[in-house]
């Protein structure tokens, strides 16, 4: 919770619109709010620039769609990631505008759609396998309040492909590459550009790929000096901090909200 926000809980307390008791269990849950299964953290937006977002792995249905249901009453904007259609079902009970996003994977309710970016963020795959984690990405940038251009198939394999995307790299802020195999990608397009690259290893690839581990290791050992590497598949990961490097200087935040 920001400052301003405190001082808006303390004046509708002083006028008579917020009751003594409405008011203290809305200041003990500055940090977070206790639920049954987890600890809701209200002030991350404030933090963090962005609310929490709900990991939806491991998690059942009714943990996911109680953690949804105390995220949204105060933030415009929230994401569930690695979720299913039946998530989304029961989550649609809760927020009637949720989108559901199959190949990400994906949950997302925007209610603020402000543009928070300086410019726009490219997202590109080496392959169309690698769409599903570049969509994950892809989809974080635009909940965070960015323009998003997405390349699609531009691998090495044909290298005429990513080539002829130049100029067109060129005007992004930050790219995000996603690529799996033996992960080279990330370092030409770090070759082509002066502008941050966010590598995303995908787990795409025959045996020898061992899941993303050899793509991963490719894009540590990039010789192209602005290439920064995020987990294997973690598309999430990449466009949160896609969006950081391109937001605006005023250090905005996505405002909570009672």
């Amino acid at each position: 919770m920001s400052l301003s926000e405190i001082e808006q809980l303390l004046r509708a307390h002083k006028s008579g619109e917020l009751e003594t008791r409405d008011a203290a269990r809305r200041l003990a849950n500055l940090h977070f709010e206790e639920t049954p299964s987890a600890r809701v953290d209200h002030a991350r937006a404030a933090r963090q620039g962005f609310p929490e977002v709900v990991f939806g792995q491991g998690k059942t249905r009714a943990q996911v769609c109680e953690i949804v249901e105390r995220l949204i009453t105060r933030a415009p904007n929230v994401l569930v990631t690695r979720t299913d259609a039946e998530t989304y079902g029961e989550v649609r009970n809760i927020a009637t505008d949720a989108e559901w996003h199959e190949s990400a994977r994906m949950i997302r309710v925007v209610r603020d759609r402000t543009e928070r970016g300086l410019g726009e963020i490219g997202i590109v795959t080496a392959g169309t396998s690698d769409i599903p984690v570049a969509e994950e990405a892809a989809l974080t940038c635009e909940a965070m309040g960015n323009r998003v251009a997405r390349i699609w198939d531009a691998g090495v394999a044909g290298i005429h492909r990513i080539l002829a995307e130049r100029a067109r790299l060129r005007e992004f802020r930050v790219v995000v590459v996603a690529a799996g195999m033996e992960g080279a990608l990330p370092s030409v397009v770090g070759g082509l550009v002066s502008a941050p690259v966010v590598a995303v290893p995908t787990s795409v690839g025959y045996g020898a790929s061992f899941g993303g581990l050899a793509a991963l290791l490719g894009m540590l050992n990039s010789c192209a000096s602005n290439v920064a590497v995020v987990n294997i598949d973690n598309g999430f990961g990449a466009g949160f901090v896609a969006s950081l490097i391109n937001r605006k200087q005023e250090n905005e935040v996505l405002s909570t909200e009672y």
